[in-house]
């Protein structure tokens, strides 16, 4: 299948006409038809307003409401449109995280440790909640795509753009600014994947009709990687670190934390045996995945149960984007056995590797913010050791960063062998990143060493940044 064939589910469609966002902007209420369920929506999140509290505000608040819905089973078997489905998909996936991990929450309030969450679905909920999750083919439980972010958005100001600023949730746990800043934020980052995507395209196609160079291709790629992070790092102004736990509890899954949910969750009368799913998080995006498959970053994971899980976690999106990664991987292997970098070098492309250079490093800044992210959004408010997707809070960001990190050395090799561009732009990416290089390793290496203490400080790993120069807070 050409890389260049259709991705789309119809409510979202990998090209560059839309990147990973939807078509057109989700459905921000359910047909009146489910006006009961998107009542107890509606009054869920612990905050309402300035002056009123929700369901979650109340320990088992949120138990009367959820069991007095009707078991929508019916209507929605007969549903088509993949706009409502989506958004009964996202309801339920809302109301099932928050009437499960409420009581992990108030225990939370009470003495800042993760209480044992409820185990059990009714069957009001779990029927509906699975005939959707089947229709769209995905896992019932909350999911970053059609749930929690890329389907849950809604403008303020409809002239405005996807700037995090002018678009709020659609639905939501706490209700305060915090949670929508949060998740907002990567919608916004990703109003500039079509170009992303658009890229990756275009370079294949390129390539494949026998280009020996595609060095303006792949510095578009790089010049968006950079307005991406740029937006990234608004992440600390949009949502204060210090209120992630406000709604994080929400978002956890079920697979890797047995603390929580025990053997795993039943759904009444859809399936004999307790089901566990990973959680929602913002490993579940597009952007990063796809720029490690293109740029080849992929040929240097470790075989590790830290890579196994980044694999697993491309099984909780969408079948047209998982589509999308399994052609985009056979497009690269088949373009040359070493992807990218070795068409590159095939083709002595000097200025394309400078800018494969230049998007490592992109990748390599996204990882490392994220882990910064990390630091102080989790490990700074908890001691709780697992993400919200059930993969290990200290060791899962670094097995990344470390292949981003051997990638670019070999590049840099590559490069000098070849011999050094004559554009200033592309000599200057390469300049730059000979002289960083070490940084990069002695940041990580410093920080990994401090984690693999039995009592680290969160706030010693997060001083190195400053000490390095990449402090994405500054």
């Amino acid at each position: 299948m050409s890389i260049l064939s259709n991705y789309s589910d119809g409510f979202f469609d990998v090209s560059a006409a839309h990147g990973f966002l939807p078509v057109k902007a989700p459905m921000v209420k359910l047909p009146s038809k489910y006006a009961d369920l998107q009542s107890v929506l509606d009054n869920m999140p612990v905050v309402l307003n300035e002056n009123e509290f929700g369901y979650l505000n109340t320990e088992d608040g949120i138990v009367a409401p959820t069991l007095a819905i009707k078991n929508h089973l019916d209507a929605i078997e007969k549903e088509e449109d993949i706009f409502v489905l989506q958004a009964l998909f996202r309801s339920y996936s809302f109301l099932a995280s928050a009437y499960l991990l409420e009581p992990s929450f108030q225990q939370f309030r009470k003495d800042g440790k993760y209480g044992k969450a409820r185990n059990f679905l009714p069957a009001n909920i779990a029927q509906p909640f699975c005939k959707v999750a089947d229709k769209l083919n995905v896992f019932a439980w909350l999911d970053y795509h059609y749930a929690y972010s890329l389907g849950n958005y809604q403008k303020l100001d409809q002239a405005g753009d996807l700037n995090w600023e002018n678009i709020t949730m659609c639905n939501r746990f706490s209700g305060q600014p915090d949670e929508v800043g949060f998740i907002m934020l990567h919608v916004d980052i990703n109003r500039f994947s079509a170009n992303l995507v658009g890229t990756v395209m275009q370079t294949i196609q390129a390539l494949d009709g026998g280009a020996k160079t595609v060095g303006d291709l792949l510095e578009k790629n790089w010049s968006t990687m950079k307005q991406m992070n740029d937006r990234r790092k608004e992440m600390w102004k949009a949502s204060r670190w210090q209120r992630y736990n406000d709604f994080r509890i929400f978002i956890m899954g079920v697979k890797g934390n047995t603390e929580l949910f025990g053997d795993g969750v039943v759904y009444e009368n859809v399936w004999d045996e307790p089901k566990a799913f990973r959680g929602q998080t913002g490993a579940q995006d597009d952007i990063i995945p796809m720029q490690d498959i293109f740029s080849g970053v992929i040929f240097y994971y470790p075989e590790n149960e830290l890579t196994k899980y980044l694999l697993d976690l491309r099984l909780y999106r969408p079948t047209c984007v998982q589509d999308f990664f399994k052609d985009l991987e056979n497009s690269m292997k088949t373009l040359h056995p070493k992807g990218l970098m070795g068409k590159l070098v095939e083709n002595k492309d000097v200025n394309g590797l400078c800018y494969l250079l230049g998007i490592l490093e992109e990748i390599y800044h996204f990882r490392n913010g994220h882990w910064q992210f990390v630091q102080k959004y989790i490990m700074a408010n908890t001691k709780y050791a697992m993400a919200t997707g059930g993969t290990p809070i200290t060791s899962w960001i670094p097995n990344q960063i470390l292949s981003v990190i051997r990638q670019m050395e070999d590049v840099v090799t590559a490069i000098n062998q070849i011999g050094k561009s004559d554009q200033v732009e592309a000599n200057a990416i390469f300049e730059h990143n000979v002289k960083l290089l070490p940084t990069k390793k002695g940041l990580i290496n410093g920080q990994l060493e401090l984690i693999h203490k039995n009592d680290f400080s969160a706030e010693a790993v997060f001083a190195l940044n400053q000490k390095f120069g990449y402090d994405d807070t500054k």
